[in-house]
């Protein structure tokens, strides 16, 4: 469970199909449980910053592509479409409870420089001490994935930058499994140690809407260790949030300094 402490502020980050169909279409259903789960924590007493991935995938359904395009200005304009399909369906869901929202986009270049990222700080603080959800998600519509030669891997490494710059408690990556599973297929629950747990998962598995995968989510997750930060990949498919600020136990957890 998170340990309540005395300022609680917790990233939670969900990947592309754990909120899109398989065509990539928005699912409504499951952005309904992840919204129920933020609103949970919120209730609990929780600043909560939210990091959605999901915005090519819907843009790649909107506009009839068979699957994710590999060209830059195609993923680009997929970007812009989907975008706006997925900002709207949670202005939706979190407005029926009462909530506001607030659209961050990202770049690498907004953590490069000290200024830039102090910005995203003071931005990202004023939203959530206002009451109001950041939605944040990579502004692939700018982002050029071809000169850059890096990306946020479908929001993995952002949710961690996110997580250490705003001095978050917990980190939550919501996935499409129950956690960290080991070579029989069970969840791990709790993982101490770094040592050979990149043996436990394929390399660049991941699925056909999105760049991420579960080497991806390890690597934030080890930084995000490292910096302190208390680390969880639980199923975004189940009411995860919604235990999680009941107290029970979810996915694997990765105590912050395990190393």
């Amino acid at each position: 469970m998170i340990e309540q402490k005395y300022s609680s502020r917790v990233v939670v980050k969900v990947g592309t199909h754990a909120i899109a169909t398989k065509a990539g279409r928005p699912d409504r259903v499951a952005l309904k449980r992840i919204v129920d789960g933020i609103c949970a924590l919120r209730k609990a007493g929780y600043e909560v910053i939210f990091v959605s991935s999901g915005a090519v995938a819907a843009g790649v359904e909107a506009l009839g592509l068979s699957s994710r395009p590999a060209d830059t200005n195609d993923i680009q304009m997929c970007a812009a479409v989907g975008q706006a399909r997925f900002i709207c369906e949670y202005e939706k869901l979190f407005g029926d409870r009462g909530v506001k929202i607030g659209q961050v986009l990202l770049t690498h270049d907004d953590f490069e420089e000290r200024r830039k990222s102090q910005n995203v700080k003071k931005s990202l603080d004023h939203l959530v001490r206002a009451g109001i959800v950041p939605i944040v998600n990579e502004n692939d519509v700018v982002a050029d994935e071809e000169i850059k030669g890096h990306t946020f891997g479908d929001n993995d490494w952002l949710s961690f930058l996110i997580a250490k710059l705003v001095r978050a408690d917990t980190l939550v990556l919501l996935t499409t499994v129950d956690g960290l599973l080991d070579a029989e297929g069970k969840r791990i629950p709790e993982v101490v140690s770094f040592r050979n747990v990149m043996k436990l998962v394929r390399a660049k598995e991941k699925g056909s809407l999105s760049k991420g995968g579960m080497d991806s989510k390890l690597k934030a997750v080890k930084a995000a260790v490292q910096s302190g930060i208390d680390t969880y990949i639980a199923n975004g498919r189940k009411a995860t949030l919604s235990q999680l600020a009941a107290g029970r136990e979810i996915g694997t957890f990765f105590p912050g300094n395990a190393l």
